[in-house]
Order: structure tokens, then sequence, then C-alpha cells
């Protein structure tokens, strides 16, 4: 909408040219007006001093100085002289505030600047150094002063009970600051925070922060951090502590090794106790009632001197601290002889015995296969079928000959009791059905009767002394009579002599 009025109603050129010549008369009565030199704005802590500077600029040296005065400005409308420079009645401090502790530097209206020591946070404010001049009236200048102030910074835990509300375990201040500080929190347990903030009289501010969580007795002793950072601090503040959460005990007894056996001595009983507070009383009795004889007492520590029957019972250790009591029990058996305690292979023993167990028992698995395999091998049937043997000068022995002529071969004579296969060159075709024909032996004729068989073997010692000269058989070199050989059993064909 402005742009639309702007082009309905166009400014004159007559009307551009007054604002531009306004604006360079306020410029130049700006520029004629600041006669009167001073700092804009100064800082200062409490306790120091602070120098405001004061300086007439008159070009043309046509201005008379009468007076100058410092005037104190605290707050909007709030108007105070606090020092007053004559050239003839001297210096002048009317605000007793700043008694003895505001001088003037010089003696010269041309110089008029002022010294105030021993600052307080309430001189914060603005400072205008203003001249009495004539012909041209008041000149003046005017100087802000910025108080600072260091906070003061701490941080504690709050000691509380362990429960199930959220309640302020910490807390974090920095208090009389200048300006306000900000404070943050580091902390591993899940809480929360809050933060407020108070305004002093004298322009500090004091920040206070609160760490909040449902305790519970895991957070005793957890860490957080408190962190202030403000203005004035060359780096940020940190300080971390422990929180405090109180809770009752919880006891244990340690020490019993089931080897408590009769006539052993000094046999020891701990009860170990955690709480906040540290628990410190401890009391031990017995399930049967008294405590034996023979048992010693020392805080947490119960001490048996000598084992016998009368400690084979229950004893019981109860601890206290300002919140609850609590208690433990644990059961002693008295055996009659001494137990001798192997301790156990560790863990990286044990399962390195297994391993190597595993291994050797695979190796003896392989070697019995192994061992197997060639006995198989060795005794198994032969990968071909063997010509089954056949007995000399038989008509099977002539199936399979071959037809040039046998070399001859001369043999040594047979041991006694020796007898000598002839192969054939190949398996003769029987008929195991045929009982009659020989076939039930191998294709060979029927076995003989003693008498036949003793003219069968005079027979063929006639026919080999003609052939081989010099080689007499022994006459008890003869084959004992063959029993008949049934139907489905083997047979040994007689030797045959060469």
């Amino acid at each position: 909408m402005a742009r639309d009025y702007a082009a309905r109603c166009p400014v004159s050129p007559v009307r551009n040219t007054w604002l531009v010549a306004a604006a360079i008369l306020l410029a130049a009565q700006g520029i004629g007006a600041q006669k009167v030199r001073v700092d804009e704005e100064l800082e200062a802590y409490p306790t120091e001093s602070v120098k405001l500077t004061c300086e007439f600029i008159d070009g043309g040296g046509l201005t008379k100085l009468t007076q100058v005065s410092w005037i104190w400005e605290p707050i909007d409308g709030q108007r105070d002289n606090i020092a007053v420079y004559h050239p003839i009645y001297g210096h002048s401090f009317p605000n007793p505030s700043f008694k003895d502790r505001v001088v003037f530097l010089h003696d010269s209206l041309q110089n008029p600047s002022i010294r105030i020591s021993n600052l307080k946070m309430s001189d914060a404010g603005r400072y205008t150094c203003e001249y009495a001049t004539y012909p041209s009236g008041n000149e003046q200048g005017t100087t802000t002063l910025i108080m600072l102030a260091k906070p003061r910074n701490s941080a504690n835990a709050v000691t509380v009970q362990a429960g199930t509300k959220s309640v302020v375990v910490a807390q974090c201040e920095a208090a009389e600051g200048k300006p306000a500080a900000t404070i943050k929190w580091l902390a591993s347990v899940g809480g929360n925070h809050s933060t407020s903030t108070t305004n002093g009289p004298d322009g500090t501010v004091t920040v206070r922060s609160e760490y909040r969580l449902v305790p519970t007795p895991a957070d005793n002793d957890r860490e957080v951090t408190c962190m202030v950072d403000q203005r004035t601090l060359g780096q940020p503040w940190v300080k971390t502590f422990k929180l405090s959460v109180e809770y009752p005990p919880s006891v244990s007894i340690e020490g019993y090794d089931n080897n408590w056996y009769v006539g052993r001595s000094d046999a020891v009983l701990v009860c170990l106790a955690t709480g906040n507070p540290k628990p410190t009383t401890f009391t031990w009795t017995a399930a049967s009632g008294a405590l034996p004889d023979t048992v010693e007492v020392n805080g947490e520590k119960l001490t048996v001197k000598k084992v016998d029957d009368a400690v084979n019972t229950t004893f019981i250790c109860e601890v206290k601290n300002k919140h609850g009591a609590s208690r433990h029990q644990i059961t002693t058996i008295v055996i009659e002889e001494k137990r001798t305690i192997t301790p156990g292979p560790s863990t990286g023993a044990v399962v390195g015995g297994i391993l190597g167990a595993l291994a050797f028992i695979g190796i003896i698995i392989g070697i019995i296969f192994f061992i197997r395999k060639r006995h198989e091998d060795a005794e198994g049937p032969p990968k071909h079928k063997p010509p089954p043997p056949v007995k000399a000068g038989s008509s099977t022995e002539m199936l399979n000959k071959p037809s040039e002529p046998p070399t001859a071969t001369e043999t040594a004579p047979l041991s006694p009791g020796e007898v000598y296969y002839e192969p054939t060159g190949g398996e003769p075709v029987t008929n195991l059905d045929d009982e009659t024909t020989g076939a039930l032996n191998g294709g060979a004729p029927p076995v003989l009767d003693d008498s036949a068989k003793y003219d069968k073997i005079n027979e063929l010692k006639d026919h080999t002394s003609d052939g081989h000269r010099g080689n007499d058989l022994d006459s008890s070199n003869h084959e004992p009579p063959a029993a008949n050989i049934s139907r489905g059993e083997s047979f040994v064909s007689p030797a045959m002599y060469v």
C-alpha cells in the first residue's frame, strides 16, 4: 500500500529539495554542538577506580567558559551533581554518596576530567560533563558507566533418600553477577534442571539452578557437573561432584567353604554390608539360640576358634543404619573329616583339554578305519574269479590246452604230504545237478575207490619212469584215500606227478 500511495502521491521536486536542506542544516548544527569530547562507554568492577575524561573544543576561541559540572543519572529522570569546578570559587562535591571518592584531575575548565575511586555496583549510570558558556549557553557530553561483577559460583549435592518421587539432588549458583550468568549441567543420570534469577538492589543478578531426578541406590556417588558462563569470566567455571543418595543397608555373608571339619581352628565368617550412610552396627546370632562358646565376634567378623558339633547351626548377621535394618543367614555343616579340595582348572585349560581329546579320538577312529579297510582288502574275495583246480591227466585238463607241444621241464620230486595242482587254461563248464556224470568233481571223473586208486598210482609211476630217468618216487609219497564228496561240498583234486 505504501508503494501505491507513493505512486499516487509523488513528492514534488521542490519539497524534496527542502527535505535535503533541512537534513544538512541539522547535521551542521549537530557538528557545531559537539564541542564537549567524552568517552561514550566505560566498564569497571567494584572496588576499582575509573577515569571520566572531558574536554571542551572551541575552534574559534569565541566561547567563554564560566563553570563545569559533572551530573550523575542512575536512572532516567534523576540528575544529581557530584562535582563542580569554578575557576574563582574552586571545587565542590555536593553529593554525599561520592564524598571523598571523586576528584578533579586538573584545575582547568578546558580539561575537567575526574576520577571515581572505590567503585560500587550502584555507581553505574550516565555521567554528563556540562559546561556553562557564554554566549552559546550550556554545552555537554555524556559517558555511560557499566559496572561489571564477577559472580560468586558454587555447586553442591543435596543429600536425599532413595524413593519414587523426583527431588532436587544438586544445586548450582552464580550469585551477584552482572550481567546475569548462564548455567548448564553435564550428567550421566537421567534427570532435568530448572533455573531462576533474582535481581539485587545494586543491579547484580543471582542465578540459581536445581538438578532433579528420582533417586535410587544406584545413583549414589554418580558424578554431575555444573558449568557457569558469564561475561567477566575468562573461561567457564566448572565443578564436578558426586550425588549423595541414602538408602537402607543390604547384607551378605562370606567365608564358609563347606569344609568345616571337626577340629578345624579359626574358621571365619564375614558380614558384608552396603548402605548410605555406611552401617556401623553388626549383630550376630544363631538360629539355635545363643552363640556357641567357641565363637568370637568382632564387628562384622565371626571367628570359630575350634570347630565342633556346637557350630553345626545357622548363623544370622543383622546390620542397621538410620534408614532401616537388613539381615542375612548361612547354615554351616560340620563334617567328620577334612575334605581335600582340588582347585578346578581354568576355563581355558578345560576348553583346551576338550579340544585335545576330540582331536585324539578323531585320530584313533581314522587309524581304526584305515586298518579295517586294509584288512578287508586283504581278506576279501579276489578281484578276478580264479579257475577251479583240476586233476592232472583228466579230460577237463585237455579242454583248454594250447595246441603247441609242451616244453619238457625237470621237476624236483615232491616232499611227503605235498600236493601239486595244475591250473587249467579256463574254467570248465560244470553241471552240479548231474551227480552221475562226475559234474560234482569239477568235470573230472568220479573219485576212485581205494583199490582203483592204487592201481592208477602204479600206472603213473611206470609212465613217469619212462619219461624221467633218475627220478625215483618215494613209495611213501602217495595220497591217502579220499572220502566221497557229497553234493554242495568242495573237493581237492589228486596230485599230478610230472
